[in-house]
């Protein structure tokens, strides 16, 4: 079966069981920002010279999976995504974000006034995931005042994750590059184009 099925030609797509809405939806706008983000996530991931960074990343990526699904159901269809086995954001997963905040300020990060994105590829990577976090975030604001958000964990979760990739983005700052992992491609090695 092809990527190209034409579905979404005439600029509808499909929520998770077959309801179709314009491809300009909040809620789909909701899903695809935590979509963008997720990439976003890995592009940190793959440029992440710590395994503190790039294993925490992981599980992150995991859970918007979990995220996107729940946004990617229309509120009506809820009760059956929930029978269906599939997994719903919840405080657990926030506070696993929380015990990861605590974690990184604990180890002696220095950090004055306002951020300036850049100083490095990680937490500059760290830094664009965070504000596509911040605009999922907003996204989901706006399903919930439309009373069209079932969850408001998932705020709540896209909340604790903002600060979490600005503080690990002023962690990767405060860092001495570390060596590169056994058969990995030096970064710039990576990122040099033919």
């Amino acid at each position: 079966m092809s990527i190209v099925t034409k579905g979404g030609d005439a600029g509808t797509t499909g929520l998770m069981y077959n309801r179709r809405v314009a491809k300009n939806n909040p809620r789909v706008e909701a899903y695809g920002c935590v979509d963008e983000l997720n990439a976003a996530l890995g592009l940190a991931r793959a440029t992440a010279q710590h395994d503190f960074v790039r294993e925490h990343l992981t599980g992150i990526q995991r859970d918007l999976v979990t995220l996107m699904g729940e946004l990617a159901t229309a509120a009506e269809d809820l009760p059956r995504y929930e029978r269906d086995g599939f997994a719903l954001v919840t405080p657990e997963l926030t506070a696993k974000l929380d015990a990861l905040v605590t974690t990184a300020e604990a180890q002696n990060i220095s950090y004055h006034g306002w951020a300036m994105p850049g100083a490095d590829l990680n937490s500059a990577a760290l830094d664009v995931a965070r504000t596509v976090c911040r605009r999922a975030e907003r996204r989901a604001c706006g399903l919930h005042e439309a009373q069209q958000l079932q969850n408001p964990e998932i705020i709540v979760y896209l909340n604790r994750l903002g600060d979490l990739l600005w503080l690990l983005a002023r962690w990767v700052e405060t860092r001495p590059p570390a060596e590169a992992a056994p058969g990995s491609a030096p970064l710039l090695g990576r990122l040099t184009l033919p």
